[in-house]
Parts: C-alpha cells; structure tokens; sequence
C-alpha cells in the first residue's frame, strides 16, 4: 500500500507552489514531490490505479484525487499536508473519524 511520507523543509515548501495552481500537478517529478516518493514508484502507483491524465506527452493530476486516492489505498481518511493546509480543519476532521469509529 503506498505512502506518502512527511515533508519537511524546502521540499515541503516546493510541494505547496506546486499544488497553489488550483490545486493541479503537472508531470511526475511534481506529483512525486508532493507524494515525496521517487518517480519510479509515483509512475508504478499509476500504472496500478492512481488517478493520472496524459495531456500530450505530460502528465497531470490534482492534489484531492490523490487525497482521495490515498485514502481509498489505506482505507481510512488520508490528506497530504502542505504549508496551505488548515491543520485545524484537518484536526477536527480527524477527531470525527475516531469518534465514528468507537
């Protein structure tokens, strides 16, 4: 099952410029970035059911299918955080999915 690890300083920062266009990733070096993994595994992941269009020669995808995508994979709430996420948001949205659990 994939996932997407933690990122942290400018390749957290590089992440959020390339999601800030409305939300779009535009070929595999910024879809890996964002998932942090390297694109090798990014382009087997697609080749397997992550959500990818091509355009032309390109690639691209948007930052909430994979969200979404993620979550399918791991069969609970997943979210990629990167500097524009509302952590609070996130939190509560979090605390909701316990709770519904138990």
């Amino acid at each position: 099952m994939p996932k997407a690890k933690a990122k942290s300083g400018s390749s957290a920062k590089s992440a959020s410029e390339h999601s800030s266009n409305a939300g779009t990733l535009k070929g595999w070096k910024q879809i890996a970035g964002f998932l942090g993994e390297p694109t090798s595994v990014v382009q087997r992941w697609a080749a397997t059911g992550m959500p990818v269009r091509r355009e032309g020669q390109f690639v691209s995808t948007t930052v909430n299918e994979l969200n979404k995508w993620l979550g399918q994979q791991s069969g609970k709430p997943v979210h990629v955080v990167t500097d524009d996420t509302d952590l609070s948001s996130e939190l509560k949205r979090g605390l909701s999915y316990v709770r519904h659990k138990h």
